[in-house]
């Protein structure tokens, strides 16, 4: 019965809310609510429009933007503590805008003088300046390096941190090397590698892998227009993308024949000094 008295109701209210729905104001109201999901999910009109995707797919689109997905507990926590917070801001307003002026200045304040908690778990990253960037990193025959770009004030620079540690701890050997910038400090080498430390064009944390002093890869990719391309800063879709595990097999193998090397001549050495003494 608790089923089919609402049905019921409905069917028998089906005339009445046709008439309703006809009515030229609604009707519209509703074309203009479905406009953009209408433009782009049937063809021919989506044909000839621009993608984000990563498939490039013209008549698809993603609901949520991919390389700002929350990733750990903390960005649940961070996001849902900023829209209560912007939903308490209109609510303060609505009552009084003496009360949202006042709410308004109280959240300057706090953003200002409060940051969110810096990761201090266990990695194996070194810490960049602009000097060791350029003789370490960019120097030739120095290796293979996964340098992200940050700042201490991007919250999503914060979030990501645990993810960059936990892929350092697993990957770092003699030939794969981690390394971070703190790009807020060192801005010059932000605008070398053209990132942007705006806050608006979310380009914050950005993974550049080098190999003997060249640029091979980043992530998040940006358009010619500065448009950051929809990426999820996931460990595997970093690992994916990097490809890490190949990396690391490569740098285990020659390693272990740069062992095998010098172990070689150790033994070519004292077998010559042998003879000498004979």
């Amino acid at each position: 019965m608790a089923i089919l008295t609402p049905l019921v109701a409905f069917l028998w209210n089906v005339p009445n809310i046709s008439r309703f729905l006809l009515c030229p104001y609604y009707a519209f109201s509703t074309l203009l609510s479905i406009a953009f999901v209408f433009m782009r999910k049937v063809p021919p009109l989506c044909s000839g429009l621009s993608s984000d995707r990563d498939d490039g797919n013209p008549c698809d689109f993603d609901w949520v933007a991919k390389h700002r997905q929350c990733l750990t507990i903390e960005q649940h926590v961070g996001n849902a503590l900023m829209f209560s917070k912007v939903a308490s801001l209109i609510l303060f307003f609505r009552l009084d805008f003496r009360l949202g002026l006042l709410y308004l200045i109280l959240c300057i304040v706090f953003i200002v003088t409060c940051r969110p908690p810096v990761f201090l778990g266990p990695e194996h990253t070194m810490y960049l300046s602009s000097k060791t960037m350029e003789e370490i990193v960019c120097c030739a025959r120095s290796g293979t390096w996964l340098v992200e770009f940050f700042a201490n004030w991007a919250p999503e620079c914060q979030s990501f941190a645990p993810v960059f540690a936990n892929l350092s701890l697993q990957y770092n050997c003699p030939g794969l090397h981690f390394g971070k910038i703190d790009v807020g400090r060192y801005a010059e080498m932000a605008q070398r590698f053209g990132i942007s430390t705006s806050p608006l064009r979310s380009h914050l944390p950005a993974l550049v892998l080098f190999r003997d002093g060249r640029e091979i890869q980043r992530r998040p990719q940006v358009d010619r227009r500065g448009k950051v391309c929809p990426w999820t800063l996931s460990e595997e879709n970093i690992i994916r993308e990097f490809d890490l595990n190949e990396i690391y097999a490569e740098s285990k193998q020659k390693g272990k024949m740069k062992q095998a090397g010098k172990e070689m001549e150790g033994k070519g050495s004292c077998g010559s000094e042998k003879n000498k003494d004979l």
